[in-house]
């Protein structure tokens, strides 16, 4: 009965220390870069619509990767801009029979075949970023990124409580959705005027000669809201050539626009959390492969908007040094 007893006292001790164990050795797994569960290694492939040096998609790369990691996924990426190139990419995972794709819809029509062609094959669909409204149609299980149309009426808000006028939006993408429908949204709440400006955003002088020129012909314009990270600071620069004293704000927040606002040069960034994008799209992912789940209940998993000022810019800096934020 004594032995009986100290095996009890032990085999309950054993298992709280046991389990205590385990958990350290799985966390300490996920900070070593091995898997935290022991389901197959499925492949999932994400396409995006990315340009060439765009760091907005390194960042939801980093969580897709990191997201990947603990997951045991083996995880694939690959982009174009050009719509059509984007759906090929969308065909070429479906030929590998991937386990699961990651796609965005910047230019939906364009996409609506590869998607439902990777329905039809059994391969889960999760899109990201852009094409929130198409998503549930186009077959996918759920929408994870920032309604565009939301954000835009939250830069609109944001202007007005900065006694803005006249306002320049840059598209650098031209026939992209997410981007028409940002500067709506900004139309839409603003109580000032919205011009639009269309630029090659893969030609960085051209961005910077046409916002400048634009600002020359008009001394009115007070504000310049650019739709991407990387091109803020080409705004900023556009603004000092032209000697202009509008405000530049921009969507999207990386490791320059988090310094440019603690130092006054932007006004206000609207992050949308791209790091979000893609971990949680690898991770949705596996829950629906290994459980079923699926989160939003047919409505998109909102990530953003996030108003970023002058304020929060410090506290955020380390993350966008590390490529998180």
């Amino acid at each position: 009965m004594a032995l009986a007893g100290a095996l009890s006292v032990c085999l309950a001790g054993c298992s709280s220390t046991g389990g205590k164990r385990a958990e350290d050795a799985r966390k300490a797994a996920v900070a070593q870069g091995r898997a935290a569960v022991n389901t197959p290694r499925w492949t999932f492939a994400m396409i995006t619509h990315s340009g060439d040096g765009d760091t907005f998609w390194d960042i939801v790369q980093n969580g897709a990767k990191q997201a990947a990691v603990k997951d045991n996924i083996n995880f694939l990426y690959s982009h174009d801009d050009d719509a059509q190139q984007q759906a090929q990419l969308v065909d070429a995972a479906v030929d590998k029979k991937v386990d699961g794709i990651i796609v965005t819809l910047a230019k939906p029509d364009a996409m609506k075949a590869a998607v439902q062609r990777a329905e039809k094959a059994g391969i889960p669909v999760i899109t990201v970023n852009s094409g929130s409204e198409e998503s549930k149609a186009f077959g996918a299980l759920t929408h994870i990124g920032q309604d565009e149309t939301i954000a835009g009426e939250a830069v609109g808000d944001e202007l007005n409580k900065r006694g803005r006028k006249k306002a320049l939006c840059v598209l650098h993408e031209q026939g992209n959705v997410g981007h028409e429908q940002r500067c709506d949204g900004v139309a839409k709440t603003f109580k000032g005027k919205l011009q639009k400006l269309y630029v090659n955003g893969t030609n960085m002088p051209d961005v910077q000669s046409a916002i400048e020129a634009k600002l020359q012909a008009d001394k009115s314009l007070d504000s310049v809201v650019t739709l991407g990270a990387p091109y803020a600071d080409t705004a900023v620069k556009a603004k000092n050539d032209a000697g202009s004293k509008a405000e530049v704000d921009t969507f999207d927040l990386n490791a320059q626009v988090a310094a440019s606002l603690q130092n006054g040069t932007l006004g206000f960034a609207v992050d949308q959390q791209p790091y979000l994008q893609g971990y949680e799209a690898v991770d949705l992912l596996w829950a629906y492969k290994y459980n079923g789940d699926v989160l939003g209940g047919g409505k998109p998993v909102l990530t953003g908007p996030q108003i970023i000022t002058k304020d929060q810019a410090a506290t955020l800096a380390a993350y966008t040094e590390r490529g998180t934020r």
